[in-house]
């Protein structure tokens, strides 16, 4: 390969995107005691994070690879590496392959439980680029469950047992992500406006998707109460503050509905989060918070 089509590679595997997999790293900010006592096992959820990176990476590789011409006729999608002929299917498949690669022999020594969430994890993509992405909510439960999985994978890369795992956090994850592709959704539905482009968006409507937004935002701002006042959140960090997070929580789910309903931006809202100034202040000061309260 040629240091252009590796270049080409790369963007087809969305670096803004790779944030989302800091999910499973996330895991071991909140493990206090376990990495308290072993702190290498940031580098294992290091490790892990960078596992589902190459997986994803590969994943928008295999989707782009299916979607290429759909993709022409997109306004933004169009710019894409292989919808625009910058790197070849073949060179792009070839690049994929070998990600994966990579990934499943480095994630190997992170267990065998994080491997059977990194293939679960591949495994739900690939149903999701040839059946679930048809289907509506479907498609969007589909995303979800992605993120689910990351947070597993995240607590195995650490060596967490299950009874272990706090199943509020799991709760909080699956809303979340939940939350954020409705609102992609919601964005395509009212920006694109056509199923020639994305079939699922002939299934929805934007009143459905406006009741789905408020109605799961509203729910992951409960249930991260709740894991912020549960006896055992209290009891695990020593501390009852963790509630005063909750209002971060608040203001980042108002933002993101903001971004989703503006009709006049052509990207993606989760692209729009990261480079959202207002947001990623918001995130970075709940993140700083967290680790006081915890950590302080």
């Amino acid at each position: 390969m040629t240091l252009t089509t590796v270049i080409a590679l790369v963007r087809t595997m969305r670096p803004p995107q790779w944030v989302k997999n800091l999910f499973v790293a996330a895991t071991a900010l909140f493990a206090k005691e376990h990495t308290a006592k072993a702190p290498w096992l940031v580098l294992d959820a290091i490790l892990g994070t960078a596992v589902f990176i190459l997986i994803s990476g590969a994943v928008y590789v295999m989707n782009d690879v299916l979607d290429v011409e759909k993709d022409r006729l997109h306004p933004v999608r169009s710019r894409r590496p292989i919808a625009s002929g910058a790197i070849s299917v073949q060179a792009a498949v070839a690049g994929g392959l070998l990600a994966l690669a990579i990934a499943f022999v480095a994630g190997a020594a992170l267990g065998q439980a994080f491997v059977a969430m990194a293939t679960g994890y591949l495994v739900l993509n690939i149903f999701y680029s040839s059946v679930f992405k048809k289907v509506a909510w479907l498609d969007v439960l589909a995303i979800a469950t992605g993120f689910l999985l990351r947070i597993l994978a995240g607590c195995f890369a650490i060596g967490l047992a299950p009874s272990e795992i706090s199943y509020y956090l799991l709760l909080c994850t699956f809303l979340v992500a939940l939350f954020l592709a409705v609102g992609k959704r919601r964005h395509e539905l009212a920006v694109i406006g056509s199923a020639d482009q994305r079939a699922v968006l002939g299934q929805y409507t934007i009143g459905h998707l406006d009741l789905a937004l408020y109605v799961v935002g509203g729910a992951t701002v409960v249930a991260y109460t709740l894991y912020t006042l549960s006896e055992r959140t209290k009891t695990y960090f020593g501390t009852w503050r963790l509630v005063f997070t909750v209002p971060f929580v608040l203001v980042g789910i108002v933002r993101y509905i903001v971004l989703v309903r503006r009709s006049d931006e052509k990207q993606s809202p989760t692209d729009m989060m990261i480079r959202d100034v207002p947001f990623v202040v918001n995130l970075l000061v709940w993140g700083a918070v967290v680790v006081f309260v915890i950590y302080g």
